[in-house]
């Protein structure tokens, strides 16, 4: 922890009806703590002072939802995010292998979702040979992978995607191809670095195939500069039962790193088709599962669910479809588990009420409607109005907590700000505006819920060159505009300035 006193700063009144000073205050931390706001406040010995200018000081922000390796990994990934058909992914995986010969093709990004056909394995064989091809969806729910591929991740051999259990388990076995550099020391210190840049201050790290003793080690070799929160999986589950580690519990002897929940992946995605829902989709003749389908069984997500609560663990339970979040709900309500639904992308409006009355946060990413508004108008016109429901989580008293879903959506609490703000990514009008909330609100949900900074506050802060709630824009394309085009100036954690743009 460390100390610092910020002169001249404006407070972000977080909370409606907070109040907050009319002028600039000095903010005194100490020891990772506020233990000061006034003006012209002394600065103890040894304290270092920061000259903010005028600029607006608000709680540091949070990313609820990240898969931090394959996000560390994204730049060096192929890009097939813009890709429109098959045809061109099968082009683009061609120049690589002709420039890179025998270098393994890791893609990222393609959306099969909105192509008019399946795709094989056979096309990606004829133009890779012996060269190993894993393309990544953009939802990370399924690859596509060429027959080398599928032999060295001892995979059976099909002319089809991997998707879903199957593929998530397959995932970690990827460094047997590519090795460990894009995930080393150095690596996650840049990603961590670009977090901080944008006033991110702690995340939930939901990373497929991580381990605590991983995030131990990192830690230790100067990947402390957020506050992180480690989810496990139901492989590790026992692990970390057996370790007597509850959620909020330390590791690496450090509060800044903990133990996060157990995450349960129940259904699939819009983009694989594998949402699980109440009713079938619109182009149902093309699927093995015209609704989609669960991951596992009911009897062993609620399973899950008695073990990790029974142990002290929250559970992030992924729910995509509305027949998913229904399943979700009623699995913790007959364990008792506390915790969150992770997407929550389509949703009944009594299981909006249902996730208030049972006190489960609604832990969802507002860019990715940005990705599905088109698709989902596609394969789901008949639930459109209830996709991405924020409106009516907040009126029914659900506790939102935004995240990015990183690689999915970069990892930007701006953009997903943005997102929940103007539900539009372009020049069109709002999807669905009657769903959009706040900037106030947006900001409220990025914070992990602390409020306007006062004495007692923790020394997470992040200083801003505008106004975050953009309380003068006229509209809200012009307060999307203003959060999307955010300048962060300074980001403090526990104390301590961990980037400067001042």
């Amino acid at each position: 922890m460390s100390s610092l006193v910020l002169r001249d700063a404006r407070l972000v009144p977080v909370e409606t009806g907070a109040l907050v000073p009319d002028a600039p205050v000095d903010v005194l931390v100490e020891d990772g703590t506020v233990t000061a706001v006034g003006v012209r406040l002394d600065r103890p010995p040894g304290v270092d002072e920061v000259d903010a200018g005028g600029r607006w000081l608000a709680p540091g922000l949070w990313d609820q939802h990240v898969h931090l390796a394959q996000w560390t990994l994204a730049s060096q990934r192929l890009d097939l995010a813009g890709a429109r058909t098959p045809e061109e992914v099968v082009g683009r995986v061609a120049a690589r292998v002709a420039a890179h010969p025998g270098v393994p093709v890791i893609g990222w990004g393609h959306r099969a979702g909105g192509w008019e056909r399946d795709v094989t394995v056979s096309e990606l064989d004829a133009v890779s040979g012996d060269t190993p091809v894993v393309l990544i969806s953009g939802d990370g729910h399924h690859a596509w992978l060429n027959t080398t591929a599928l032999m060295h991740l001892a995979m059976p051999v099909r002319d089809s995607v991997v998707r879903e259990t199957e593929w998530f388990a397959a995932y970690p076995r990827l460094a047997t191809l590519v090795g460990n550099d894009g995930t080393s020391p150095k690596a996650y210190r840049g990603t961590l670095a670009r977090a901080a840049a944008v006033g991110v201050v702690g995340l939930a790290d939901f990373e497929f195939g991580a381990s605590r003793d991983g995030w131990t080690e990192r830690w230790h070799q100067g990947c402390d500069t957020l506050r992180v929160r480690w989810a496990t999986y139901a492989d590790t589950l026992e692990d970390v039962i057996e370790a007597g580690l509850r959620t909020g519990d330390p590791l690496a002897g450090d509060p800044l790193l903990t133990m996060g929940p157990l995450k349960i992946i129940s259904d699939g995605s819009l983009n694989t088709r594998t949402a699980w829902c109440c009713e079938p989709y619109a182009d149902a003749r093309r699927l093995e599962y015209p609704c989609g389908q669960p991951n596992q069984p009911p009897e062993e997500l609620r399973r899950l669910l008695a073990r990790a609560h029974g142990a002290g663990l929250e559970v992030a339970t992924h729910a995509i479809g509305d027949a998913a979040v229904a399943d979700a709900l009623a699995a913790y309500a007959e364990t008792g588990a506390r915790g969150s639904i992770e997407h929550a992308q389509v949703v009944g409006r009594d299981d909006v009420r249902r996730m208030a009355e049972l006190g489960i946060r609604g832990s969802v990413q507002p860019a990715h409607l940005l990705d599905d508004r088109d698709l989902t108008e596609k394969v789901w016109p008949d639930r459109a109005e209830r996709c991405f429901a924020f409106r009516w989580m907040l009126d029914a008293g659900v506790t939102l907590a935004l995240g990015s879903d990183a690689p999915v959506s970069p990892l930007d609490p701006w953009l997903a700000m943005a997102a929940a703000v103007h539900r539009s990514g372009d020049e069109r009008e709002a999807w669905h505006a009657e769903q959009a909330i706040t900037p106030r609100e947006a900001f409220a949900a990025s914070v992990d819920g602390r409020p306007t900074v006062a004495v007692g506050s923790r020394g997470d802060l992040v200083l801003l060159d505008a106004d975050p709630l953009a309380r003068d824009a006229p509209d809200t394309v012009a307060a999307a505009a203003v959060l999307r085009g955010m300048r962060v100036a300074l980001t403090v954690v526990d104390g301590r300035v961990v980037h400067d743009a001042v």
